[in-house]
């Protein structure tokens, strides 16, 4: 008897929702908090790859309250950002109103697969009334500085008294370099002045610097919205420009950055990417001399270098393009070049790119010795002094580097035979003590010092976009101004043209963005004055600014007072499991965890890192179809075709197209093509062997690449619990696994078998007597296997013990409310309609997620052997016995096993082979 999914299903959704089922509370319980990373909300919705993390934290969640916790597991939704705004640029439509249409779909989709998230939660970014305590923080990361003697941020005034008082030096932070003055100086120091020495302090502050400029979406692109020098979205051309940005100064942060990783419990593939993103780098910085200096200002290049050791291996020089000589450093003769290299070259730092300038420095032990200085950005180069030396004898990149451009360098150089080329004072020392001895010559030399340096960078905090968080600033001859905190959130502006122009957020158009000092309110532009009306800030924040504290506000998310209340942040404290994708590990893990540490620093927070345990979920893979077309002619290739001579002088590019264009093994329908591109219809297609066939390959699910599969689609055919098994039976939850729905039916199957282990011809049947000691065991084993497996979050395991357990039971025909009660409350983290279906029909009153989980009985774990069952010595599936069960009793198992069964009528058997605790093997 099929179970009909369709109705029971659409009972439980409505039931849920109508009784509040998931709606969390603070309690005395144990708290629990699972979160899945921000989803963005965008057009398409959901495909199956989206659904696997909802389905494994949901799946947690269930189980962790069965256990007996009070578990937080909010949703929300990211609703900034550069897709929203691109849409409305090509049909008009307010970003918001898209944003909203497609928040309604994901949320319909989720409660489709029964998660059991608690909605009375939801935020999103978009929304002023959370953005508004963005602004807040943003204006407290502004007004604050990072104390490094006591490895802390504090209140910038804290920094303004201790100049008006003391004042007899300071640290600048963005170089490490000391510079002197007194108070006396400091109090006659202009406004203007004033805030170019604090400037150097606060951790949000302006700075020139160049960037990822997109002219066709009109904004400034993060890194990793970047590939192979084009944007990822769109797929338009990339350049450098140098623009006023707004930075904040995580690089303050790299220490604790560091030393949180060793407190968190993260895989050693994400916490290795994030060592490497931050990378903390021990050398020494050396001045050195220019020969030819092109300005009274520039004589000398302070360079950092990490093996001080290394400096006779010294053969050029690299400044970032943003170091401030990278424009001033360069020769009459090699200017013009200079600059178009600064223009035009593409941050890709597997690509070997640079320039020279042609000028030199000096090496600082050899004499007359000259260094050639290039301009690149091949190498990862020093957050502060923006250089390094390049070391080809040592260095795999200065190495490439040097042979791109035919440098000639020093190739014997050895620290196990202590040779050291050009070095007297070197010879004969290991490489610690030629480390030792090198600083110590460079700062008897004064020459240079010890440094201890980061690679990470202050992260850039404008876009030159509408949809995203207003930064509240106005300026008042070009110092900035913070908005008063009272008057948050500014909101957004209405304006009907989104397209940014000449560099400029869309929000330069906007007729109302001014601010008035004296009435503290925003007018019209038409009265700015310069004397008590001004600018406000016509950048954005980027979309990592809500994402960066989303998970504090769904702690206390109806709270307009405060963005957290302490009673409910010492309640909750941080995330204990986090979800997410691995796509996550360096800039949105980073910027959170400086978020998070700047809040604690100030006492807003209590905790030193937000999250406590991170899971990547592996990626759902399905094959994407491509068709090679002739660049630039309405002529397509078939694939084999493409290595002829006849063919080998063009050009081709790779088209990604929908898979139901095709008919079978690769072929394309070519007439559906035609029918689908318009654009095609008059093309001409090359065959080979009369056919035209496209490139398949095993992809990451995406939009862009055609080879999505909808959830939707998947649980009306087959209903919610079959997808939500399915998803997680495919493999390892941290690995990648191919999508195949033609294997979906054999989880149907399993989940129609469950419901008949408590029907008897179509009627609902338990029996009430005592169990067997057999039965006992196959429940406590059950239950043991379970409750090991979900620490390890072995869950694709769990549902082949769950096969298991029901083959098992059927085999008996076990219909015992004892034995089968207690396997309910084991399958309903995972099957949750169906569980409750049977719940309610076992006369329970309340959802079964009250219902607490079985513990084992030690008692009843008699040992087990699983053997795998063979068909004609292929594997088939696996089924455990009692250690000390007979081979009669294994035969007689076998011989009457439903699947087995069901072979042998189409079947002869020829031969049963078991071998004792080892293999059974049918032969037919």
């Amino acid at each position: 008897m099929e179970y009909n999914f369709q109705e029971i299903e659409k009972y439980w959704k409505k039931y849920w929702k109508k009784n509040n089922v998931f709606k969390t509370k603070e309690t005395k319980k144990t708290k629990y908090y699972i979160l899945n990373m921000f989803p963005y909300p965008s057009g398409a919705g959901l495909h199956v790859g989206h659904c696997l993390g909802y389905i494994i934290s949901d799946i947690y969640a269930r189980y962790k309250r069965s256990k007996g916790f009070n578990i937080l597991n909010p949703i929300g939704f990211d609703s900034f950002g550069l897709p929203a705004e691109q849409y409305a640029i090509q049909t008009g439509k307010h970003p918001f109103e898209t944003t909203c249409k497609n928040m309604i779909k994901y949320k319909d989709q989720i409660n489709n697969l029964g998660i059991s998230f608690d909605w009375s939660r939801k935020i999103y970014t978009s929304d002023p009334n959370y953005y508004r305590w963005t602004q807040w923080m943003f204006i407290q990361i502004y007004n604050s500085w990072y104390d490094k003697n006591e490895e802390k941020s504090k209140p910038i005034d804290t920094l303004i008294n201790e100049f008006q008082k003391n004042g007899n030096r300071y640290i600048n932070a963005s170089t490490s370099f000391e510079k002197k003055f007194n108070s006396k100086i400091w109090n006659k120091f202009s406004t203007s002045k004033k805030e170019s020495v604090l400037l150097e302090y606060r951790l949000a502050y302006l700075s020139k610097t160049i960037v990822n400029w997109c002219p066709s979406l009109g904004t400034v692109l993060a890194n990793d919205e970047i590939k192979n020098g084009r944007s990822q979205r769109g797929g338009f051309p990339v350049y450098k420009k140098k623009m006023m940005q707004w930075h904040l100064r995580i690089s303050a942060y790299a220490e604790r950055l560091l030393k949180g990783l060793n407190h968190v419990n993260f895989p050693n593939s994400l916490k290795n990417l994030q060592f490497n993103w931050i990378e903390k780098l021990t050398g020494a910085y050396i001045s050195l001399k220019i020969v030819f200096t092109t300005s009274n200002r520039i004589r000398n290049i302070k360079s950092f270098i990490h093996s001080p050791e290394s400096i006779f291996g010294m053969t050029f020089v690299i400044l970032s393009p943003e170091h401030p000589f990278s424009m001033k450093i360069a020769t009459h003769s090699h200017k013009t070049k200079v600059l178009e290299f600064l223009k035009k070259f593409n941050k890709n730092k597997d690509i070997i790119s640079g320039v020279f300038t042609g000028n030199y420095v000096f090496h600082p032990f050899i004499s007359k010795k000259k260094i050639p200085i290039f301009i690149s950005d091949f190498f990862p180069l020093d957050n502060q002094m923006k250089s390094v030396i390049g070391i080809p004898c040592q260095d795999k990149k200065s190495k490439e580097f040097a042979e791109k451009f035919e440098l000639n360098f020093i190739t014997i150089f050895s620290f196990k035979n202590k040779i050291f080329i050009n070095s007297e004072f070197l010879n004969g020392l290991n490489e610690k003590d030629a480390n030792k001895k090198i600083i110590e010559k460079l700062i008897q030399n004064k020459l240079g010092d010890k440094i201890i340096t980061y690679k990470i960078r202050d992260a850039i905090f404008s876009r030159q976009r509408y949809w995203g968080e207003p930064i509240p600033i106005y300026f008042k001859k070009k110092i900035p101004y913070v908005i008063p905190i009272e008057k948050l959130p500014i909101v957004l502006p209405k304006i009907r043209n989104f397209h940014p122009k000449n560099g400029k957020s869309p929000l330069f158009r906007a007729n109302k963005w001014a601010w008035d000092e004296k009435n503290m309110k925003i007018v019209s532009n038409n009265f700015i004055n310069y004397k008590n009306i001004f600018p406000i800030e016509i950048n954005t924040m980027p979309s990592w600014a809500g994402s960066s504290w989303y998970y504090l506000r769904y702690m206390d998310p109806h709270n307009k007072e405060y963005f957290l209340s302490k009673k409910k942040e010492n309640y909750w404290e941080n995330v204990d499991l986090y979800i997410g994708g691995s796509e996550h590990a360096t800039g949105h893990l980073i910027y959170s965890r400086f978020w998070h540490k700047f809040l604690k620093d100030r006492g807003w927070v209590k905790t030193e890192e937000p999250f406590k345990r991170v899971l990547n979920q592996g990626m759902i893979l399905n094959y994407s179809t491509k068709v090679l077309k002739i660049v630039n002619k309405n002529i397509f290739i078939s694939y084999g075709l493409r290595h002829k001579k006849i063919f080998q002088s063009f050009s081709y590019q790779e088209m990604y197209i929908d898979t139901f264009l095709i008919k079978k093994n690769s072929e394309l329908d070519i007439n559906k093509f035609k029918e689908f591109y318009p654009l095609f219809r008059k093309a001409i297609f090359h065959l080979e062997n009369g056919i035209f066939i496209c490139n398949r390959k095993l992809e990451k699910m995406s939009k862009s690449k055609y080879n999505v599969v909808n959830p939707d689609e998947i649980c009306k055919k087959y209903g919610s619990d079959t997808f939500r098994l399915y998803e997680i039976f495919l493999g390892p939850i941290t690995q990648s696994k191919y999508w195949d729905d033609k294997k979906i039916n054999g989880i149907k199957n399993f989940l129609n078998k469950f419901w008949n282990l408590f029907h008897k011809n179509g009627v609902f049947y338990i029996n009430e007597t005592i169990p067997s000691l057999k039965e006992y065991n196959i429940l406590h084993h059950t239950i043991d296997t379970i409750h090991n497996k979900m620490k390890n979050f072995s869950l694709n395991t769990i549902i082949s013990t769950f096969m298991i357990t029901v083959n098992e039971l059927t085999a008996i025909k076990c219909n015992k409310k004892k034995i089968l009660e207690p396997i309910v409350k084991l399958i309903a983290p995972f099957a949750p309609h169906i569980a409750e279906e049977i719940w309610k029909k076992l006369g329970k009153k309340k959802s079964i997620i009250f219902s607490k989980i079985p513990i084992v009985n030690p008692e009843y774990l008699i040992k087990r052997r699983t053997y795998p069952i063979m068909f004609n010595n292929k594997l088939k599936f696996t089924e455990s016995f009692d250690q000390n069960v007979s081979i009669e009793e294994i035969k007689n198992f076998i011989l009457n096993h439903p699947k087995i069964k069901s072979l042998l009528k189409k079947k002869t058997l020829k031969k049963l082979i078991i071998i004792p605790n080892k293999i059974i093997n049918i032969l037919f």
